[in-house]
């Protein structure tokens, strides 16, 4: 089996998306099947990250959208600067790159494009995934997953065609098997209660520098001496330089780690994490791992609120950018920890991706 991915990273877009793919894409591979990304080259793309992986990405020049040069279909798109050219011309190269592939499954994971796009590529594929969070577009696609905790079918209604299969919430929460393979042995040394190993991680980039502000405020922080701090940064962040300078004037042992390969061993051995409400939640949660929770985009409210009404998180205010409570004390008091844990352990398990893989692999036997 074929599959085309179309996916970016960049500073504003963030890795998320290029992240989740791979996590799928790693799937099919292992199931035997080849898989090819189309990415454009934005400041902050993953390119090379995707190649090392092992996968063809196939290149398309960095641009601009701007006013002066969007049409109607790019004018309904809250995030049509995204893309970095027009839904047309987009559409264009990516016939190209894939008219010779011939993919059974073509993955769009882009909130810059919708039904225009998919519609032009519709004659190219056997079948289209859409992964989407926002439910605000059109698309044409024989499957649409939202992995948004409390995120409702009924929020695509009109969106999608009839024949369309929409899966929503966590149990699709597309995770490397390193999270499920790590879930037991995590929630069992939770029983402990202690916080001792705290994990800053705020995505691939944080173009804010969100991570120094938290560096500064844990600095006065009441931890525990044998406390000890560990920073994740993606290679592509602006910041690495400033934090690691920031990390070096704690009075606990502190460490800033990029390119890290073993995320979930190092949540699992993590009391708490201090993190962005992306696609990150679902591997905190699959681990029962406490979160002090920043939202950083419009799109992560629905999962930050929902996350925080079952228990799973303790949000973190953000006012014009600066952080105003970070909440550790509260957190580290009474058995707030392990409640927090055992409400996030419920929300996912970790197997989201080869749920997935099912229904991908049955939808392409049933088009034979």
């Amino acid at each position: 089996m074929n599959v085309v991915f179309r996916c970016d990273a960049s500073i504003q877009i963030g890795t998320g998306h290029v992240m989740r793919c791979l996590t799928l894409a790693d799937e099919l591979a292992r199931q035997g099947a080849k898989c090819y990304f189309i990415c454009r080259e934005h400041e902050g793309n993953l390119i090379d990250f995707i190649n090392k992986k092992g996968y063809k990405v196939y290149k398309l020049e960095a641009g601009s959208l701007n006013n002066s040069n969007k049409d109607e279909v790019e004018s309904t798109l809250f995030h049509s600067e995204w893309l970095g050219t027009s839904q047309a011309e987009d559409s264009k190269q990516s016939i190209d790159i894939i008219s010779d592939i011939k993919p059974e499954w073509l993955i769009i994971d882009h909130y810059a494009l919708n039904d225009y796009w998919e519609q032009k590529l519709r004659s190219h594929c056997d079948s289209i995934l859409v992964i989407d969070d926002l439910a605000d577009r059109k698309h044409n696609c024989e499957i649409l997953l939202d992995q948004t905790f409390g995120r409702d079918k009924q929020d695509y209604q009109n969106l999608v065609p009839d024949h369309c299969k929409v899966l929503c919430g966590t149990t699709y929460a597309l995770l490397r098997p390193e999270f499920s393979k790590w879930r037991q042995y995590s929630l069992k040394r939770r029983k402990s209660n202690a916080l001792e190993h705290i994990l800053v991680n705020l995505g691939g980039v944080d173009k804010d520098n969100l991570t120094s502000q938290i560096l500064d405020i844990l600095k006065q922080a009441p931890l525990s001496d044998s406390c000890k701090i560990t920073v994740v940064m993606g290679s592509t962040s602006p910041w690495i330089d400033a934090v690691k300078k920031k990390a070096e004037q704690l009075p606990w042992p502190a460490e800033v780690k990029t390119g890290v390969y073993n995320m979930a061993e190092l949540m699992a051995n993590s009391d708490l994490a201090i993190g962005a409400a992306g696609s990150t939640s679902w591997e905190r949660c699959c681990l029962g791992l406490p979160t002090l929770m920043l939202v950083l985009a419009e799109n992560q409210l629905l999962i930050a609120k929902n996350l925080e009404d079952a228990g799973a998180v303790f949000l973190v205010k953000l006012n014009n950018g600066f952080i105003t409570d970070l909440s550790v004390d509260f957190i580290s008091k009474e058995d707030n920890l392990l409640q927090m844990s055992e409400a996030a352990s419920l929300i996912c398990d970790g197997l989201g991706a080869q749920r997935l893989l099912k229904l991908l692999s049955n939808t392409a036997k049933d088009k034979i």
